[in-house]
């Protein structure tokens, strides 16, 4: 991933495994949501490939890369809604864009993706009169409108206070349970990555390049880079590594050696 002859980040290789949690990590400034633009079709690589299920997506034709990510679903930091439409109109676009459904039909689906994240009775309501954690779900509300195999976030927690930020974790484990979706999620919020991620990459600022893979539990527990630990451990008292070193991979949460990366 470049910027004319910057390179943002090289050699990054990783797999996501369909249904599970996948968070893309990493210090301020490492490239995380450039990742996350390479991912949704908004930026190509310079060198490399996205697949989607075996499929590369920037050696695709425009056409046939719209069929692709049309199975994806996007959120962004601040929710990214258009101010000038209601909740039931944002969710809605996307159904008048890429569906024959007639406006009833959109409106019902509009009205129960809402319901889905906790906003039902809110379709009239504008972006400007919800709270930043109410517009986060509204637009993870539109996300989902088209049943997408995959959702991405970028940020999904930043600017929340801590209890609207359990919620939405939450929120998105019921999503993930009952959609069967993939998500990715690029996050620094170690509450959010650890209650929620089954799989990470860790992407490093210094060496332009990923240092870390695995499930976030597990690298807390065993990867030995101090940058990764110096990451995973923001905020511990003195003494707080030396007192988990000894514990074990299950009282962590985590998986045994071996499972797929």
């Amino acid at each position: 991933m470049a910027y004319g002859d910057f390179v943002i980040q090289h050699d990054l290789n990783f797999t996501i495994n369909k249904g599970d949690i996948f968070i893309i990590m990493g210090g301020s400034g490492c490239g995380k949501s450039t990742l996350l633009r390479h991912l949704v079709g908004l930026q190509a690589p310079v060198r490399g490939r996205v697949l989607y299920a075996g499929e590369s997506l920037w050696d695709a034709q425009p056409e046939r890369r719209d069929v692709i990510l049309r199975k994806t679903g996007v959120t962004y930091q601040t929710g990214g809604l258009w101010t000038s439409m209601t909740l039931a109109e944002n969710v809605a676009l996307p159904l008048e864009q890429y569906t024959d459904l007639k406006p009833a039909e959109i409106a019902d689906l509009a009205s129960l993706n809402l319901a889905l994240v906790g906003l039902a009775g809110f379709e009239e309501y504008f972006p400007a009169e919800l709270s930043g954690g109410m517009q986060k779900r509204a637009g993870l509300a539109r996300a989902m409108a088209l049943s997408p195999e995959v959702v991405l976030f970028d940020e999904p927690s930043a600017g929340l206070d801590p209890i609207s930020s359990r919620l939405l974790d939450d929120l998105i484990l019921e999503l993930r349970a009952s959609l069967g979706a993939t998500i990715v999620m690029v996050s620094h919020e170690l509450a959010s990555i650890f209650a929620v991620g089954d799989n990470s990459v860790f992407l490093d600022s210094e060496t332009k390049t990923q240092i870390a893979l695995g499930p976030p539990k597990r690298l807390l527990a065993e990867c030995p880079d101090p940058r990764v630990q110096g990451f995973l451990r923001r905020g511990e008292p003195p003494g707080a590594h030396k007192a988990t070193q000894g514990v074990s991979r299950a009282e962590l949460g985590g998986d045994a050696p071996g499972g797929a990366a």
